[in-house]
């Protein structure tokens, strides 16, 4: 093959969820089946590249200064559903069970990995706190160490003595197992199903 589709190709691969094969597949179909797509997907990813950025208030996808999610009225502003990351609310907004705000952490702590609250959208997260609209925290964060971790960090540090009642979703979800791939119904049942977070 070229240079250039091999270049290509290892740009491909290092996409979330695409393999050697997946990534072959996409560079056989931009480059030789449909290559007037590519001009489009170009544009598409450029635009979307200057125009997505991360709202100042939850940290969710935007356009402008504050998501869709945030600029929306009708929403309960005195709750908020923490989510470690956007394909986590996402997934939440999809199954239709949370009529509130959200929260978008952008990880969970991991000192193995180097992640601490430093690299984590927990300043905006205080502020929400401090500013005493907001009554209870959802905390839908993955059920392993880390997510642990994160939950206790944020019920230790950042909530402390403050009058907000801190829930986790029940777990249907399985333990490891995150939030974005889990069925509306499951979805649905452990945010139900939420209980104190002590």
């Amino acid at each position: 093959m070229t240079p250039a589709y091999d270049s290509l190709l290892q740009q491909l691969k290092r996409l979330p969820g695409l393999g050697y094969r997946s990534a072959e597949r996409v560079a056989m179909h931009l480059l030789v089946e449909k290559p007037d797509v590519m001009g489009e997907l170009l544009n598409a990813m450029t635009t979307a590249r200057d125009a997505v950025g991360r709202c100042k208030n939850c940290g969710n996808m935007a356009e402008s200064e504050l998501c869709a999610i945030c600029e929306d009225a009708n929403r309960d502003r005195s709750t908020l559903c923490v989510v470690e990351h956007v394909p986590d609310l996402i997934a939440i907004e999809r199954s239709s069970a949370w009529k509130a705000q959200y929260h978008v952490l952008h990880g969970k702590l991991s000192p193995i990995h180097g992640i601490g609250p430093e690299q984590l959208n927990f300043q905006s997260l205080q502020s929400r706190i401090e500013s005493d609209e907001v009554t209870e925290l959802v905390l839908a964060l993955s059920n392993d160490i880390e997510g642990q971790a994160t939950c206790h960090y944020i019920q230790e540090e950042l909530v402390q003595a403050r009058p907000i009642k801190v829930s986790r979703i029940g777990f249907g979800l399985p333990s490891g197992g995150g939030v974005t791939y889990a069925d509306s119904v499951t979805l649905r049942s452990a945010l139900e199903g939420r209980r104190t977070y002590e």
